[in-house]
């Protein structure tokens, strides 16, 4: 084994030096300096060896591989600030033995590398050496920016070892790949390694040229895109349609910073291009403005935050409305829910009570406690489906629903939805809204609801739903079946006093214009209003008697402005006329074949006398009073069943003998309903029998034809009109009796509730023997 003995080591950075090979570098470092001076006026030779890691400055022999090549200087050119140009021509690879400092550069001991396998020439190597000059061909095809000289001199050569040094010499890769390739000893796994890493660059030469090539098809169908909108915008400048373009780029910026889902975006940049490449007088580029505004309008993803404060909540909620306890709770359950959970489904709450209760109203105290935008839209007497899903965009005069609409208003995708009137829609040939709303207020099925103008699926899910209706009867039952049902029962005297003084005095008060001076009611007055003035479940009717008397003041305060209006119950006809109403009081003795039932109307509770007279005649049954099929039913069940009660009472064929007239007095106003039954077979059985009723008794509930006292609904308006009219007793179906233990103290205080489940047990209460 040849030894060399203190050869100076030049430390290269990203450069391999092959055996065979001319290699041109440039040296800067001190140490470096010295030793290719230093071998330049010696034997002129060098150890050339690259760095593990190119970033160190001063290399240790930890820092350089343990393979390199001793090369012979052939030029050195000392260029400016201290860096020289050297030229040096490999000579053989050598092992890396003893590093030392001298003389500011570094010495090392070589060892001569020996191969560990040698290669026989024969077919074999010819056609290793072909296959690597056809490799290295396309290698040089693909790159494109070899040296023609050095790719000749490659091709010409016909010694496999010198081959390869020579193409890993020219080929542009990571000198990690080089130096692998310098340190093996075996020259089959040298030409393994070398092809191996020119297949794989020429792999990736070609990805880049595709790559390459696709960019710049990109890009001259961009400058052509370019161009041609620079074209029609000069058409159009010409035209006099500037405009249009000026909208598209409008349209453009409002789509960049807009917050929505890649697909609506995706879909607004598709409208927003046919925009623009059609002509502004068309009706066509109309329709596309107005389906482009529409979308960009509508908040996909912006939202109000929630204000979960229960206690404010309740706050706001006392504020605006007196009573209302079973909405009040539900409500504050919802925020409770919100609070707990962010994204938690809100229940649809139908709001169903009578006239002028505060439905509408407390729709929009929750709006104001939970700090949402509040969208009403009123259903009373829409029969197009349109009305909720929009119109198709190929109709003329086409625009979106009025949830859509609503929600575009409200500029936030989680507002409260109020849907007022949803007992009075219709149906008709253009579809059938209610099924339309069977989407909307489905929280299963609203994160995705259609319009049919939008073409885009709408989250619905976080918007808060309140419905409201005079009735249930009318409202489909897949419809109802969505709803949490609250019922708003009509309010009593107290109740309606109440909201009378705290808020609806000094609302009509500002809204006429009048100071507290200028205008005041007694409780006396308010009480008198309530019950002479107004005759309701609600208190609409009472706050426009208010509002006339404000209007009186406010005559006064015109005429003179020290005037000061104090209405009284003293004074009061002076302002209001006669009294309007007079309760039907209860009379002061007991009659025979007269009791008094209790019946609900649209308005609120009522009682009414039902009259029965027995005559000499055939038989007949007689029903006047303009009563419905449903009481006229009842009336005939009510005689069946007090015929099988009286057979040993009455002498036989008393029926046979005997007429029997049934009177509802108020005969011009319609009455029907399924709780006349107990009240009308009372009546006929008092007649027949001649005792007599109770005077102060009033009695609800259906017949059966065995005698069975079925429940009623409506129970606490009726109850409220028995009260008003004075009654002490009032007889109830024992079904009923867990509504009646729900009712606040004032609706039962002063008044006797009784329960019964046959006639029999209403007769023995109320008949005097």
């Amino acid at each position: 084994m040849n030894e060399y003995k203190n050869v100076p080591v030049v430390a290269l950075r990203d450069v391999v030096v092959f055996p065979g090979t001319t290699v041109y570098f440039e040296v800067g470092r001190e140490a470096t300096v010295k030793a290719v001076n230093e071998a330049m006026h010696g034997k002129q030779y060098i150890f050339a060896i690259a760095q593990k890691d190119p970033k160190v400055e001063h290399p240790k022999q930890n820092d350089l591989f343990e393979i390199g090549t001793l090369a012979q200087v052939k030029q050195l050119v000392t260029m400016p600030g201290n860096v020289v140009r050297v030229i040096i021509v490999g000579q053989e690879k050598m092992k890396l033995g003893s590093l030392v400092l001298e003389d500011g550069y570094y010495k090392a001991d070589l060892e001569k590398v020996e191969e560990s396998r040698q290669i026989s020439y024969g077919i074999e190597t010819i056609a290793l050496i072909r296959g690597l000059k056809d490799l290295f061909s396309v290698y040089v095809n693909e790159r494109g920016r070899i040296n023609k000289n050095v790719v000749d001199e490659i091709m010409d050569c016909t010694d496999l070892d010198s081959l390869i040094n020579q193409i890993a010499t020219g080929m542009q890769v990571n000198y990690q790949f080089k130096q692998k390739i310098l340190a093996e000893t075996d020259i089959y796994q040298r030409h393994e390694d070398i092809s191996v890493i020119l297949s794989r660059e020429i792999g990736i030469l070609r990805i880049q040229d595709d790559v390459a090539k696709r960019v710049k098809s990109q890009v001259e169908e961009n400058q052509k895109e370019y161009y041609l909108h620079e074209q029609i915008k000069a058409i159009h400048k010409e035209l006099g349609d500037d405009d249009s373009e000026t909208d598209a780029d409008r349209y453009g910026e409002k789509l960049s910073k807009l917050k929505a889902s890649k697909k609506v975006k995706k879909k607004i940049a598709e409208e927003i291009k046919r925009f623009k490449l059609t002509n502004s007088n068309s009706s066509e580029s109309a329709v596309i403005r107005g389906y482009i505004e529409t979308l960009l309008s509508i908040p996909w993803k912006k939202m109000s935050e929630d204000n979960t404060d229960i206690v404010n909540a309740e706050k706001v909620l006392n504020e605006d409305h007196y009573g209302l306890k079973d909405v009040k709770e539900k409500v504050i359950e919802c925020l409770a829910v919100k609070a707990i959970k962010k994204d938690g489904y809100s229940p649809i709450i139908c709001l169903v009570g009578p006239p002028g209760t505060g439905k509408t109203s407390i729709a929009k105290s929750i709006a104001r406690a939970m700090n949402r935008k509040y969208i009403r839209i009123c259903l009373g007497g829409v029969r197009d489906e349109a009305e909720i899903r929009g119109h198709r965009r190929t109709y003329v005069g086409a625009m979106p629903g009025r949830i859509i609409a609503g929600i575009r208003s409200a500029k936030v995708k989680n507002p409260l939805i109020l849907f007022d009137e949803i007992d009075k829609m219709g149906a008709d040939y253009k579809g059938d809204p209610s099924s339309a709303l069977l989407e909307v207020l489905d929280p299963e099925q609203n994160r995705h609801f259609s319009d049919h103008y939008v073409e885009l699926p709408v989250d619905l899910s976080q918007a808060m739903f309140i419905c409201t209706a005079n009735s249930l009867d009318t409202i489909p039952r897949p419809l109802l079946d969505r709803m949490e049902i609250i019922e708003l029962s009509g309010y009593t005297e107290n109740e309606k006093f109440h909201i009378a003084k705290n808020y609806l005095v000094d609302k009509q008060r500002i809204a006429n214009g009048l100071t507290k001076e200028q205008f005041n009611i007694s409780d006396k007055g308010i009480y008198t209003i309530i019950e002479n003035y107004t005759r309701e479940a609600g208190v609409r009717g009472l706050e426009r008697k208010i509002g006339t008397l404000c209007r009186k003041a406010a005559v006064e305060a015109a005429k003179d402005q020290t005037a000061k209006v104090r209405i009284s119950n003293r004074n009061i006809k002076k302002f209001l006329g006669n009294y309007k109403y007079t309760l039907d009081l209860v009379s002061d003795s007991s009659q025979v074949g007269i009791v008094r039932g209790l019946a609900w109307t649209s308005v609120g509770g009522d009682t009414l006398e039902i009259e029965v007279n027995i005559m000499h005649g055939k038989g007949a049954l007689q029903l006047t009073g303009k009563l419905g099929d449903v009481m006229q039913e009842s009336a005939k069940i009510a005689l069946s069943y007090v015929k099988s009660q009286v057979a040993d009472i009455l002498e036989d064929d008393f029926f046979g003998k005997h007429d029997i007239h049934l009177h509802v007095p108020e005969g011009a106003v319609p009455k029907d309903g399924p709780s006349a039954g107990i009240t009308m077979a009372t009546a006929i059985y008092s007649a027949c029998t001649g005792k007599k009723v109770r005077a102060d008794a009033a009695m609800t509930g259906e017949l059966t034809l065995r005698g069975r006292v079925l429940p009623i609904g409506g129970l606490k308006e009726k109850i409220l009109a028995a009260k008003a009219a004075g009654v002490k007793m009032v007889i109830v179906p024992e079904k009923n009796r867990k509504d009646v233990e729900e009712f606040d103290g004032e609706v039962t205080d002063n008044i006797d509730i009784r329960f019964v489940t046959n006639a029999p047990e209403v007769w023995k209460l109320v008949l005097e023997s």
